[in-house]
């Protein structure tokens, strides 16, 4: 089975402009975040997925595979699936570009070790939130799923609601999914469903019309998206411990 790892990453940034390209200890994020995203030995291959020859010129001056895409497209999942129109694999996995610190062990976790090719099908890390600060916040997708781990729906509120029982745990979406090539297309072919229009989850379209989206959860699966300068300075300081620890 081939697995693909996809990088989206665009320059533009409300809050950062041009993040890809921040400097962390002498390399630009993007260097980062592949060097460790090519640690996961069920990655076959790697690639930045960007609309912007900034972008692509660093990744060329840093032997980093990458394909030019539209600058079109409004999510991740359309760019990846332009990306699969060029580069054939039974499994795309999609990567955070502005996640140094990514967690290795819960992209290799997305992999399923069998994908289904004649109807759509992906796969979606979650984790368990530990933080009550974290399930009011909106930017934290909450998920629900059924006893087949699959994903029943997604929410910015906290849910389930406990009104017959606070004895349960809540989950939340971390950004690392996975797909076949049909669920791409399909991506690609549809509109947003209702659902997704009213909560502005993308992932949401997969639910909205019946595919399969399989949960699986990952322990204390943390993510640090670098948004503000205050985020860089953090992972630089994040890292360079990490670096001097491994001397």
């Amino acid at each position: 089975m081939k697995v693909i790892g996809i990088i989206p990453a665009r320059y533009g940034s409300t809050r950062l402009p041009g993040k890809p390209l921040k400097d962390i200890l002498g390399h630009p994020m993007i260097w980062w975040v592949y060097k460790r995203v090519c640690s996961v030995e069920r990655l076959n291959e790697v690639y930045v997925a960007t609309d912007d020859e900034r972008i692509a010129t660093v990744c060329r001056d840093n032997s980093i595979p990458y394909v030019m895409t539209s600058s079109s497209h409004q999510t991740a999942a359309n760019r990846l699936q332009e990306v699969s129109e060029s580069i054939k694999a039974d499994f795309y996995v999609q990567l955070n570009g502005d996640e140094p610190l990514i967690n290795t062990a819960a992209i290799a976790a997305a992999i399923p070790e069998h994908v289904p090719q004649d109807v759509e099908f992906g796969t979606n890390i979650i984790t368990e939130v530990e933080d009550p600060a974290q399930l009011m916040d909106a930017s934290n997708i909450k998920v629900v799923f059924d006893n087949e781990m699959n994903a029943l729906y997604m929410s910015r509120t906290p849910i389930p609601y406990p009104f017959k029982a606070i004895d349960f745990k809540y989950y939340k979406h971390v950004g690392i999914i996975g797909y076949n090539k049909k669920m791409l297309d399909f991506y690609k072919d549809s509109i947003p469903g209702r659902f997704e229009r009213i909560e502005g989850i993308d992932t949401m379209r997969f639910i909205d019309y019946g595919k399969t989206l399989k949960l699986v959860v990952v322990p204390q699966c943390h993510s640090l998206s670098v948004d503000t300068e205050k985020d860089l300075e953090m992972v630089r300081h994040m890292i360079a411990e990490d670096e001097n620890g491994k001397e």
